[in-house]
């Protein structure tokens, strides 16, 4: 069985072009600069706006994504899907791409029990043989999945089972999970590091955080696996002062495309529409402001 992704696995943002294609040459630049900054792996996901992609075009991302990573960190590819037929078939795909995981939200528009999670996801697990990513994406959509599918779909695959649990509150959600398991389940921080430092303390083997400030969360995920406070406090204050200001899913996608376009990783903030964030020029500011902070914190620590 494939490794699975551990430590910072930021989910790509997709560039497109002017007249609204994905930008697969663009895409690959992004993966090379945020492989540059060290992280463990890369993810396609929410934030990669996959909701806002054909079923082919969702199969050639992750194909080309793995295609360009060539095994430097590990590959996990969102196939979640409002059918099961559909999730199947973007996990065979990507498992047949040479993803190391695949990362699956329930339907979302409808209202499933947890019977029907089950299958749902216990026919993604049946149908290939890397880990899957259990996602309770409800932070942003959807609904939560109760801590019981989770704790059955750990019992019932082990450790191709893996999670990341978003539903409010975070922190005593993941407690939760961690005791209905007796701490066997292997968890992802997904809050775009807004709650890493109190997740780490519960037991994540990760965070998926966005690729703009993917830097930050390396340094601050190593410190943490150092038990370094000083260097922990000193980066997580402006890291989730420029986090709170995500939101929404829109919200992160505008932001998160406008600092990589700024740091010279991308060199459009296009999205397609219809969007529901646009980051205005007062915000923008704002969000400068923050991200100047953050960097030179992340820099003095890094350099002391």
């Amino acid at each position: 069985m494939p490794q699975s992704p551990a430590g910072v696995l930021p989910v790509l943002a997709m560039p497109f072009t002017d007249d609204g294609e994905m930008d697969l040459a663009a895409l690959a630049g992004e993966i090379e600069w945020v492989l540059a900054q060290r992280v463990d792996g890369v993810v396609l996901g929410m934030v990669s706006e996959v909701l806002r992609l054909s079923s082919e075009e969702r199969d050639l991302a992750t194909e080309r994504t793995c295609a360009v990573v060539a095994g430097r960190a590990t590959v996990t590819a969102s196939v979640g899907a409002e059918s099961l037929h559909t999730a199947v078939r973007h996990a065979r795909r990507a498992e047949a791409s040479g993803a190391d995981a695949v990362m699956a939200i329930p339907p979302l528009g409808t209202a499933c029990d947890d019977g029907e999670l089950l299958r749902y996801y216990s026919g993604i697990f049946d149908a290939i043989g890397i880990p899957v990513v259990v996602q309770d994406a409800s932070g942003y959509v959807g609904r939560p999945l109760s801590i019981e599918v989770q704790a059955t779909l750990l019992r019932e695959y082990g450790d191709r089972a893996l999670f990341k649990p978003e539903a409010q509150p975070i922190g005593p959600r993941l407690s939760a999970l961690r005791d209905a398991t007796g701490g066997a389940a292997r968890v992802y921080e997904g809050s775009g590091g807004l709650a890493l430092v109190d997740s780490f303390a519960r037991g994540v083997v990760g965070t998926m955080p966005g690729p703009d400030v993917c830097w930050a969360l390396v340094a601050l995920w190593r410190a943490l696996q150092a038990g370094d406070q000083a260097t922990v406090d000193a980066i997580n204050g402006p890291l989730t002062a420029l986090v709170s200001i995500q939101s929404t899913l829109d919200s992160f996608v505008a932001v998160q495309k406008h600092l990589l376009r700024r740091q010279g990783a991308l060199t459009d903030a296009r999205s397609r529409g219809p969007v529901g964030f646009i980051l205005d020029p007062e915000t923008e500011r704002e969000v400068d402001r923050r991200f100047d902070l953050l960097a030179a914190a992340v820099n003095a620590e890094v350099t002391a």
